[in-house]
């Protein structure tokens, strides 16, 4: 069974970041990657979820207003993690996600919404 794999929108796409749950062997892919520059949040969104992925975004209030608005309409997406912006560092980004990529499935990212502060020591 495949892990949890990432999904970058265009808010959290940070090189840095990337390369380095790249190193650690983590899936993950950007809005840039998939031509999703200029899309709108619920694009992005349905697009992850086409890709089967978790989408990582640090637009906190749209994502909680589509995460509400998919479930309520009983559409499930692939899954949602959101952090407030320039509140965590690189380093601490990193441990978080690997941290929920590697305590997570697909299967329990599924409709699921995680804050990344959920995710810390």
């Amino acid at each position: 069974m495949a892990g949890v794999r990432l999904y970058f929108d265009e808010d959290s796409m940070n090189r840095a970041l990337i390369r380095a749950l790249r190193a650690r062997r983590v899936d993950v892919v950007t809005a840039a990657e998939s031509g999703m520059i200029g899309k709108s949040d619920e694009e992005h969104l349905r697009r992850a979820t086409d890709l089967e992925r978790t989408l990582y975004s640090f637009n906190i209030g749209d994502y909680s207003t589509l995460h509400t608005g998919w479930l309520s309409a009983g559409a499930m997406h692939g899954g949602i993690v959101i952090a407030i912006q320039q509140r965590f560092s690189i380093g601490d980004q990193l441990r978080r996600l690997l941290r929920l990529v590697n305590e997570r499935t697909p299967e329990t990212m599924r409709g699921a919404l995680e804050y990344m502060s959920s995710w810390g020591p």
